[in-house]
């Protein structure tokens, strides 16, 4: 990998003066930054330590610390949708991968744009589409190319072990291991640990590429810490016992923490708690309950320590100053819990254990809802961005919306290009993607806001999965959510300004401000479904 000193000190300078002009009037810089973009799964609002959580999470935290913590980033709720709406700067909905993981037809991706643009591009870790990443413009791949897969084990039980706990009916998970597809995928190593192998192979890319004259774009998916949740006995220890004060006291600690540290403002208020009540549970049942969440927590710390492993290679490469590095969640907490016929200690190898509702309602402190849903717990997610060279007042908190459609076009103006209007300018084979029309990227760079300035953006963000929807224009949010024995739900309307956690419907109040919000989404709704 190439020594960009001279290129840090350019960066520097190109902030301080000003950006230059490129070709199509919009700006941008010579120097191509290193982009590094990490997603967590199933991680909840408040699931790290800058965003609230008892957790350690040093690294991260210390980015957030010199960079940016983004109070309003949205994603699209589950896995799929999200990493297809990163990958395309489009709706999922305009991809094709709204009805299940499948093939993203209609449009480039991010690898292709960046691979055209001179970068090396790697993927390691979760994909959750059926297409392989090597035919999606990037160089090299590593990971699970399904959902999700037991931590220790994603393949056959191997001597001298515990059979490992998965969904029988999904078996085996394809993986795909350097070009190879692997289905099942059986470690022969038994220290195995999905998080920590994703990290080794990285850190051998990017050893493998330092000397290398061109930037890097690394894609990084966690699984965690998406169940099952399993975690090493000795990290598990670490937080045994933390949670036996119970889901109302971790949660009001975490809001206290948020409102303190200056992620939320003066108008927030913890949304009405739907967990139960401590008191009615067993002894047992809270030992029970104390241990899964002590297991999720070990999957977070964990997470963090290996993300501090390929911070470190990067700083040790002399690359840190001019790599932007982005940490962000494909959407909330998970309230769905998985039921299986297994055995052994929660967190090993044997049993597959789900975080459940109660735990999820604490993950997405102080906001409505979980995973799936359209409300604020199920697609608002922490967002850092660190950048030495690129990022003006490290420490602030960003409070303008931003959303997962967004960081195309951000990237391709970092790398100094206009956003491709055809295949073939963006690098990739048509045939890939079907030979659909080319869906046209929706989001807006938010490179603005690293610099301070204000973010335009035009349109509003829209929201559509299974029984969710919502709109958000500016400070109003529609949202609604369809029971299953229903043909239709119910609008609600928030003012997002004044109630950032939907606390207060004003449906009945502003019916005007309603009607116009549920016309503009019936409209979007018309338009991608043709």
């Amino acid at each position: 990998m190439r020594i960009n000193k001279r290129w840090c000190f350019f960066w520097g300078l190109i902030f301080v003066m000003g950006c230059v002009a490129g070709e199509d009037g919009t700006e941008s810089s010579s120097a191509q930054p290193n982009i590094v973009f990490i997603l967590a799964d199933d991680l909840g609002y408040s699931d790290i330590g800058a965003y609230g959580s008892e957790i350690d999470t040093p690294n991260l935290d210390r980015l957030a610390e010199h960079g940016i913590r983004f109070s309003q980033a949205y994603n699209h709720a589950v896995c799929y949708p999200t990493r297809a709406a990163f990958l395309t700067g489009a709706y999922p909905q305009q991809v094709d991968m709204m009805e299940g993981p499948e093939n993203i037809t209609g449009a480039f991706t991010v690898g292709d744009m960046l691979k055209k643009a001179g970068y090396r591009t790697l993927w390691a870790g979760k994909h959750h589409g059926t297409q392989s990443p090597l035919d999606m413009g990037f160089d090299r791949y590593y990971g699970l190319r399904d959902g999700c897969s037991n931590y220790f084990n994603p393949g056959d039980r191997r001597p001298g072990e515990e059979k490992p706990a998965r969904k029988e009916s999904m078996y085996p998970r394809k993986w795909i291991i350097e070009g190879e597809l692997c289905a099942p995928f059986t470690p022969e190593d038994s220290d195995f640990y999905v998080t920590t192998a994703i990290t080794d192979r990285v850190v051998q890319w990017l050893e493998e590429y330092r000397k290398e004259e061109k930037p890097f774009f690394l894609y990084l998916a966690h699984q965690a810490p998406h169940d099952p949740l399993q975690a090493w006995p000795e990290d598990i220890e670490k937080y045994l016992g933390t949670y036996m004060e119970g889901y109302a006291a971790t949660r009001r600690a975490r809001f206290e923490k948020q409102k303190k540290t200056g992620l939320l403002g003066d108008r927030y208020e913890l949304s009405e708690a739907t967990h139960r009540d401590w008191r009615s549970l067993s002894e047992t049942e809270k030992l029970v309950e104390d241990s899964t969440m002590a297991v999720y927590a070990a999957m977070i710390d964990r997470l963090d320590r290996e993300i501090g492993r390929v911070l470190d290679k990067i700083k040790a490469m002399g690359e840190e100053e001019n790599t932007l590095i982005l940490f962000a969640s494909d959407n909330g907490g998970a309230h769905q819990v998985v039921t299986m016929k297994d055995s052994g200690p929660i967190g090993s190898i044997s049993r597959w254990t789900s975080l459940g509702p109660d735990w999820a309602n604490v993950a997405n402190t102080p906001l409505r809802k979980s995973k799936v849903y359209s409300h604020e717990g199920g697609i608002r997610t922490p967002l850092i961005a660190y950048w030495p060279a690129g990022i003006e007042d490290g420490g602030r908190v960003v409070r303008t919306p931003v959303h997962v459609i967004d960081f195309l076009p951000t990237f391709a103006e970092l790398a100094g290009i206009k956003i491709p209007e055809s295949y073939e300018e963006a690098g990739a084979d048509p045939k890939v993607y079907n030979n659909e029309p080319l869906v046209p990227v929706q989001g807006v760079s938010i490179t603005p806001l690293l610099k301070g300035n204000e973010l335009e953006r035009g349109e509003p963000l829209f929201q559509q999965l299974r029984r969710g929807k919502a709109l958000r224009a500016d400070n109003w949010k529609i949202v609604s959510w369809r029971a299953e024995n229903e043909d239709k739900g119910d609008w609600e309307l928030y003012n997002m300004r004044e109630d950032p956690t939907e606390t207060n419907d004003l449906s009945k109040e502003r019916p005007e401000v309603l009607g116009d919000l549920v016309e503009k989404y019936e409209r979007w709704m018309e338009e991608v479904s043709k």
